[in-house]
């Protein structure tokens, strides 16, 4: 395995499986990388094209495509670098296939003013993977009065959100929504009225029940989900939800696209396979609890739902409801999640195991590759703006920002050896079928599991 490669020569990626959504391409193909941008995708490329100093990369067998794109990641620096630092957030989403991610901005200082962007922004300067700014809708994230929303966006924030905390007060909101139509940023909110569920850890259901835990019903969500669609709509303002996470929400972001509102969404891959049933133990078999009830890896806001809104959520990633896959990376350090359920933090380290976990539906047959692909890449493009569709696809002459993929590969999660800090994972000791062989950001290898690549080259 090898990460931070300082490789930048012409690459020949030859014979490889090239989903590229947005130029409608899914064929067998060579991909030529030089000067940090994509040169050709045909048919075939001759080996000649890399000169003596270039690299053959033999991809029979794997999947290559545009680096995936994630709009709502925790880097946790400044101010909690003990859970994470964004230098291992950003070696993390090298290995998980991610060329850019989107830094939220619960932090501390909170991403509230241009000098906060500024430290970030100097900070992920040498990041394995670009790293962008998402800044607060309110001061402080203590949502009583709007921040500076036209100071952050001079300052190249890419989206603005209080994560972490709905925005609560709707005229706040609406403020908030009415800045974004002219600033082209969306509000991207966190769904969730804390008056319906004051003390919740986990989903109401027959779950909480059965364990004792105080539940957060789905009517939290939907409940902020329609107020601010019905804003959106008053405002012209461009809405984005947060890790969607319950049927209900789907169909209300369904229907608010064909009324013609400006409202985007996202999900989580956690929400697109587990299930509350996790927390039960036994890896989801809710016939089997013991030693891993109440295991509070599994404990993440949103919470992990039922069968029945996982399969809602997926027939909504799929049909283009919900817009794009979302990882709401949250790493924490031990002390967070080695005590009780209701007092542990909520939050899921995932850019590592998104791949494997996204597969699972794939492999299914419950959504297909290249929807999952474009998913990935296009539709997360799309919700940032025009700044960001040069690295959702393999265009000619855009930058080579790219990963390379094995679909079928099995390997067994194994938190020790997490580039992240955050090793809060209910996935730990579990098999997933999709692995990454190699990340490319503008042309340079970032990261390579060697072994994958031999496999490609055997294939």
């Amino acid at each position: 395995m090898m990460a931070g490669a300082n490789n930048s020569g012409p690459t020949l990626i030859a014979g490889g499986r090239v989903i590229d959504p947005a130029n409608g391409r899914d064929t067998i193909a060579d991909v030529l990388v030089a000067d940090g941008v994509v040169r050709e995708v045909a048919d075939s490329i001759p080996a000649e094209a890399v000169g003596e100093h270039g690299r053959v990369i033999e991809a029979a067998g794997l999947v290559v495509s545009p680096g995936f794109i994630d709009i709502h990641a925790h880097l946790r620096e400044p101010g909690y670098e003990y859970k994470e630092t964004i230098a291992t957030g950003a070696a993390a989403a090298a290995r998980g296939g991610f060329t850019t991610i989107c830094a939220m901005p619960n932090t501390d200082p909170a991403v509230d003013n241009e000098a906060v962007v500024e430290l970030v922004n100097r900070r992920a300067a040498d990041a394995l993977v670009r790293v962008r700014v998402i800044g607060c809708v309110s001061r402080n994230r203590a949502g009583k009065e709007l921040a500076d929303m036209e100071e952050l966006a001079s300052a190249g924030v890419v989206a603005f959100s209080d994560d972490g905390d709905p925005v609560r007060d709707a005229g706040l909101m609406r403020l908030a929504l009415t800045y974004s139509r002219d600033l082209g940023a969306p509000i991207s909110n966190h769904c969730q009225d804390h008056a319906l569920c004051p003390s919740g850890v986990m989903a109401e259901g027959w779950v909480s029940s059965r364990l004792g835990l105080p539940g957060i019903p789905a009517v939290a969500e939907e409940a902020m989900v329609a107020r601010d669609i019905a804003l959106a709509g008053l405002t012209g303002g461009r809405l984005h939800v947060a890790h969607l996470s319950t049927a209900g929400s789907v169909s209300m972001v369904r229907e608010a696209k064909e009324r013609g509102i400006a409202v985007t969404a996202e999900v989580c891959p956690h929400h697109l396979w587990l299930t509350d049933e996790w927390a039960l133990g036994g890896k989801g078999d809710a016939e089997t609890t013991g030693a891993m009830a109440y295991d509070t890896a599994t404990k993440v806001y949103p919470p992990l739902r039922s069968h029945a809104d996982v399969e809602a959520c997926l027939a909504g990633l799929a049909d283009g409801a919900i817009d794009c896959v979302a990882t709401d990376h949250a790493p924490h350090e031990r002390a967070s999640k080695e005590c009780t359920y209701n007092d542990a933090a909520f939050g899921i380290s995932v850019l590592e195991t998104a791949l494997g976990t996204l597969m699972a539906p794939v492999h299914r047959g419950s959504i297909d590759l290249t929807t999952m692909i474009h998913r990935l890449t296009v539709g997360p493009a799309r919700v940032l703006g025009d700044a960001f569709t040069p690295y959702a696809s393999l265009t000619p002459g855009t930058p080579a920002d790219l990963v390379i993929f094995d679909p079928n590969a099995r390997w067994t999660v194994d938190v020790t050896r997490f580039a992240s800090l955050g090793r809060n994972t209910p996935l730990d000791g579990v098999e997933l079928q999709g692995q990454v062989a190699a990340t490319m950001v503008a042309g340079r290898t970032v990261f390579e599991e060697e072994t994958l690549l031999k496999q490609g080259a055997d294939a």
